[in-house]
């Protein structure tokens, strides 16, 4: 009907079947590892949130809520981590040291727990 017909060299389509493979080989190479980290990142929320339900809630309260007793711990900023670990191993007014209780590794992962669960501005 009138239009232009361009046949595709079978030098040109092999080449472009190769580059869409090729992209798409990288685009999984490149997202594995984004994968593997919130895979690691949601098992150590989940591990957290274990720990502070078995040590923490009952002052800090059910899922982070305080009760208006104590520091509500959503409240806590990306940056106030050394905050964070100083009042967990020492202790802080009312609260005591946690240090020999908790292990580095479950107060870290309380910590990832309390961050997933912050206040989002």
């Amino acid at each position: 009907m009138g239009g232009i017909e361009m046949p595709i060299k079978k030098k040109n389509a092999t080449w472009r079947v190769r580059a869409c493979t090729g992209a798409m080989v990288v685009l999984g190479a490149a997202l594995t590892p984004v994968t593997m980290v919130w895979a690691q990142d949601n098992a150590r929320i989940e591990a957290g949130e274990n720990v502070f339900n078995t040590n923490c809630a009952v002052c800090h309260g059910d899922r982070l809520v305080s009760t208006g007793q104590t520091f509500d711990l959503r409240r806590l900023k990306d940056n106030e981590r050394a905050r964070f670990d100083n009042s967990v191993r020492n202790g802080k007014n009312q609260m005591p040291p946690w240090r020999g209780v908790l292990t580095d590794e479950e107060i870290d992962q309380v910590w990832h727990y309390i961050r997933a669960n912050a206040y989002q501005k």
